[in-house]
């Protein structure tokens, strides 16, 4: 298993980072790489609520995880601690999502053994 290192590439137009409320933004063709999640994500504008744990992605969102998860929507909420997503659609949209959902084999239920002839 790889470790992880919560390490996070973001690429964009500007970036301003506030050390009084602890917020990143960055705005225009953001494109943020999260590797440790086999993500990336693009918007029009992402901003790092450090202090709340949270990651807010607004404007024509993107989300792509290696191996077929797929979510776009007008705004998307990460929190961090918990792992957990919250998609908002654009007025009048809808949120489109594609998950690939694996299965786990259930057993089967074992066959009598059969006499030798």
């Amino acid at each position: 298993m790889t470790p992880t290192t919560g390490q996070v590439t973001i690429e964009s137009d500007l970036q301003r980072a506030d050390q009084v409320t602890g917020v990143v933004t960055a705005t225009g063709n953001v494109r943020i790489v999260y590797p440790d999640r086999r993500v990336v994500a693009t918007s029009r504008q992402a901003q790092y609520f450090s202090k709340e744990g949270r990651v807010v992605l607004s404007g024509d969102v993107d989300v792509i995880q290696e191996g077929g998860n797929h979510l776009r929507a007008e705004q998307v909420t990460y929190f961090v601690e918990t792992e957990r997503v919250l998609a908002n659609p654009a007025a009048g949209r809808q949120v489109f999502s594609t998950l690939r959902i694996e299965s786990t084999p259930t057993a089967s239920p074992t066959q009598p053994a059969q006499p030798t002839p």
